[in-house]
């Protein structure tokens, strides 16, 4: 399988002269993106696809320190309210227009200013990006603002070529140019994303490989089959209950890191017309769906053990984890004592928007299960990952199936889904108390005021909030033996630095 899957990859024939074969690397998606603009971007397989597209100002590295990208170094001034970055000398666009400070300029103002940009709420902080000279910016804040670096690690710190944004308009994604180490070629929805190595790209030495086709297979069985034939190279979310026979397999490599995100189910709370029943209206009610969850059997049924129980925006092991409030043990006579006492009856017909993902279906099915004995009725309804946001947006779900990538910074795993005007905040649930404790947990200048302002997060969300946190994955990728060099990213990302294909 090793010499089929190589000679598959050397899709496009030796060059004159006997020079050796062009290489490609297939790496199967669990769902096809959404638009490719950084800007309007919010899918996870998204990531994956601009981490060979679009290089950030900053990056992650495997301690999930934030290190330089397209810049090469930093400053903050002694009162927090100005950040200075100096730019990488040399760097051009995909379409061999340089990537400076004007640009840099140009893309953080798109960011905050694009209509429909999920960037705007992440730098909503920033009150002026300066020009100082070709190579350096200075991000002026309203206040300070802790996890500002961090947020640079992602698609707000992504820099694209002013001179495609302006002639393209809001249709920049459908052939987006950034800096990175591949540009785009061409998009088939549903069928292929394909980029070829870009030559003049900054850190071209790290980059072996000639072209990368994305390729969306929901299905996760007909996905790992296709890495068994040779038809892939690389799988991304592989399944728990797939391990043994990825580990089984001479020709493959399983590679697995704890995702800094997690696995939950929105509530719509007071979002259009699926905002209606007593698990919208009543705190109470939420917590008990809460309690009638097993955790850690949800994890043993569907997973095998593999994943993490979880309860909060970040995992137990997460040094950000508020030890307060626990895992709850499942408790189904308190879950219909709570309900008793919202003075509600049961059945509790639920609409339960799942998307089109096998485990994930599993997942709604036992949680479906589990809580039918306290009272609910979990309709499940199963829609196309893209579809579902859709519906999200628009209010017409009463739960969702929704994961989270996640961020380094707590901030990135909690502002955008619990914050009154949070961009992700599809259960339109409203605090002023989370509000302000939110704001405060990006403005604190100590751990330790972080802290006690993400308490304070947690004494009204975990209760009242719209969002009930189920288990946290570990990022399961699958490669063949044919690809060396394949670092896994803390991030659960896919980076082609170092990789060769035999």
């Amino acid at each position: 399988m090793v010499l089929a899957a190589a000679l598959a990859t050397a899709t496009l024939g030796l060059a004159a002269g006997g020079a050796s074969a062009q290489t490609t690397v297939r790496i199967g998606l669990a769902e096809d993106p959404d638009v490719l603009d950084p800007s309007l971007g919010r899918t996870y397989v998204g990531r994956i696809v601009f981490a060979s597209l679009c290089d950030k100002l900053f990056d992650i590295d495997a301690d999930l320190n934030v290190i330089p990208q397209l810049a090469v170094s930093h400053e903050t001034s002694e009162d927090g309210l100005a950040l200075t970055i100096r730019l990488r000398e040399g760097v051009t666009f995909h379409d061999g227009t340089p990537m400076d400070a004007k640009a840099v300029k140009y893309s953080l103002d798109r960011h905050r200013s694009m209509e429909g940009s999920f960037r705007r709420g992440e730098l909503s902080i920033v009150e002026n990006v300066e020009v100082v000279d070709p190579l350096t910016v200075r991000l002026d804040l309203k206040s300070p603002f802790a996890p500002l670096l961090a947020t640079l690690t992602d698609r707000s710190g992504m820099i694209v070529s002013p001179t495609a944004a302006e002639a393209a308009g809001d249709q920049f994604g459908n052939n987006p140019v950034c800096a990175g180490p591949f540009e785009f070629v061409e998009r088939v929805q549903q069928d292929r994303i394909v980029l070829e190595k870009f030559d003049d790209y900054w850190n071209a030495d790290a980059i072996n490989v000639d072209r990368v086709e994305f390729r969306p297979i929901p299905d996760s069985t007909v996905r790992l089959a296709n890495l068994q034939s040779g038809q892939l190279d690389l799988i991304e979310r592989a399944l728990a209950t797939d391990i043994p026979t990825i580990e089984a397999d001479p020709d493959l490599v399983l590679e697995t890191t704890t995702e800094l995100g997690y696995q939950g189910m929105t509530i719509n709370v007071a979002n259009g017309e699926g905002a209606t029943g007593p698990l919208a209206e009543s705190p109470l009610v939420r917590q008990a769906l809460n309690l009638a969850i097993d955790r850690e059997a949800l994890n043993q049924v569907v997973f095998n053990g593999a994943f993490f129980p979880g309860n909060q925006w970040v995992n137990p092991q997460n040094s950000w984890y508020q030890d307060a409030y626990p895992v709850p043990a499942r408790d189904v006579e308190q879950a219909k004592a709570l309900i008793a006492e919202a003075g509600v009856e049961t059945p509790i017909v639920v609409d339960f928007m799942v998307p089109n993902n096998p485990e994930v279906r599993q997942v709604a099915e036992v949680i479906q299960a589990m809580a039918a004995e306290a009272g609910f009725d979990m309709q499940i309804r199963v829609v196309e990952f893209a579809t579902g946001l859709q519906e999200a947006e628009a209010g017409r779900f009463g739960a969702f199936m929704l994961a989270w990538s996640g961020r380094p910074d707590p901030d990135g795993n909690i502002y955008s889904f619990a914050h009154s005007t949070g961009p992700l905040n599809y259960g339109k649930f409203a605090s002023e108390a989370v509000d302000t404790a939110l704001t405060q947990a990006r403005t604190a200048t100590t751990q330790e005021g972080r802290m006690q302002a993400y308490s304070d997060v947690a004494d009204v969300w975990l209760t009242e909030g719209s969002v009930l946190y189920l288990y946290h994955r570990a990022m399961l990728i699958a490669h063949t033996t044919a690809m060396q060099g394949y670092t896994p990213r803390p991030d659960g990302l896919v980076s082609l630095l170092g990789v060769t294909m035999e």
